[in-house]
């Protein structure tokens, strides 16, 4: 049964004369009886039937499935990597010109005032045939206007192909390292955010070394018409089971990660959001990326709100929107909120002015109209488990 305190509430409006998607895997996902909501302009499995708080311990404890085939998946081209590299760096703050061959590197696309578009994950291909070219991973609410975004900032020469015929499976737990082992032998070998080809109980994917759960796995990119067959090649093991959603969402926040259209947006940068790790020194001494004056001097100066975890009293959870207060007033908002089930209670997190933002603050979370004792800590709630 799914425990009640699990938030389910993961799901996006999508226009209602707008027909949704589908991943490759929506027949796989009610064969297994799951339940299945509009989420990003698809139709998405939010729970199977062990339920949320199931599958968030499953995942914690062995190895959790996960079809992300929504995200958006696409190559940036150009003649060499030094190029290709600039091109891409005139979008996001990250030192994608010092990317090793082989690795990942988390970043961010942002507007003229230096808020967040959506933030992406790039890989530069370890093979030296492939040089010039960069695999991107993009959010499934944002992918077409990204595309569009980055292929009307590419300079002549330096082309976007989005991949729409590719599928995208995460395995995390850990137990997932032991189940890649069984199934593709040379894919364990990756360390944490590098990524490559690999074949996977025999079909030729690619692999990497992430996930959103805090917790040791893998994402694999692998054709959408392989996908229902690699989908279930990975369930024949009996140390995975498939996730949805729901689990995904708590896990994320446990581990203190950005949801987007939550946490980060349009309105946050990075240094607000505690992403300045995410930016490289080079990148702040030079800019050259769009909202770099803002960015600088949030750098400088400090910025005037930040993101910060809050752990909330008692067992009632503050949902996202919640008002944040000290000293008598509102210093700051929930963005994301809800019941951490390794934690064993409710987590949030939430943007608070700069001088309530110390690890240890005491403030209090207005729900259902009463305020709700809380302090600030320290991310994550849950420690890391990432390949070392």
């Amino acid at each position: 049964m799914t425990n009640p305190s699990v938030n389910t509430d993961v799901t996006e409006p999508s226009a209602s004369d707008a027909p949704l998607h589908s991943t490759p895997l929506l027949d796989a996902h009610r064969a297994l009886g799951a339940r299945m909501v509009p989420f990003a302009g698809y139709l998405m499995p939010v729970q199977y039937a062990d339920g949320i708080l199931a599958e968030h311990v499953w995942t914690r404890t062995h190895a959790g499935l996960f079809d992300v085939s929504h995200m958006g998946q696409a190559i940036v081209a150009g003649p060499d990597h030094a190029t290709t590299a600039a091109a891409l760096e005139r979008l996001v703050p990250g030192d994608i010109a010092g990317l090793a061959p082989g690795r990942i590197r988390y970043t961010q696309l942002l507007t003229a005032e230096g808020g967040i578009v959506d933030d992406l994950m790039v890989t530069r291909p370890a093979d030296a045939a492939e040089d010039g070219r960069l695999f991107l991973v993009v959010n499934a609410s944002r992918k077409e206007g990204d595309f569009a975004l980055i292929s009307e900032g590419l300079p002549a020469g330096i082309t976007l192909t989005p991949l729409p015929e590719k599928a995208l499976l995460a395995l995390q737990g850990p137990e997932a390292a032991a189940v890649m082992r069984r199934l593709s032998p040379t894919a364990d070998d990756l360390a944490f955010m590098a990524g490559g080809p690999a074949t996977v109980a025999g079909f030729d994917c690619h692999v990497s070394r992430s996930g959103y759960t805090g917790e040791d796995g893998f994402e694999i990119s692998v054709a959408s018409v392989d996908a229902v067959a690699l989908w279930q090649a990975l369930l024949a093991d009996p140390a995975v089971k498939p996730i949805g959603l729901g689990a995904r969402d708590s896990l994320r926040l446990e581990a203190g990660l950005c949801l987007y259209g939550h946490d980060i947006d349009e309105t946050t940068s990075p240094v607000e959001a505690a992403l300045v790790w995410s930016i490289g020194k080079r990148r702040r001494e030079e800019g050259g990326f769009p909202g770099d004056a803002r960015i600088r001097r949030e750098l400088t100066e400090g910025p005037s709100r930040k993101r910060v975890g809050l752990k909330p009293e008692g067992r009632a959870p503050a949902r996202e929107g919640a008002e944040i207060h000290a000293d008598g007033r509102q210093v700051g908002h929930v963005t994301s909120g809800g019941f951490g089930p390794t934690v064993g209670g409710p987590v949030a997190m939430g943007y608070v002015e700069t001088a309530f933002a110390a690890p240890g603050t005491e403030l209090s979370l207005i729900v259902r109209g009463k305020p709700l004792p809380a302090r600030v800590v320290t991310l994550p709630f849950v420690p890391a488990r990432y390949k070392r």
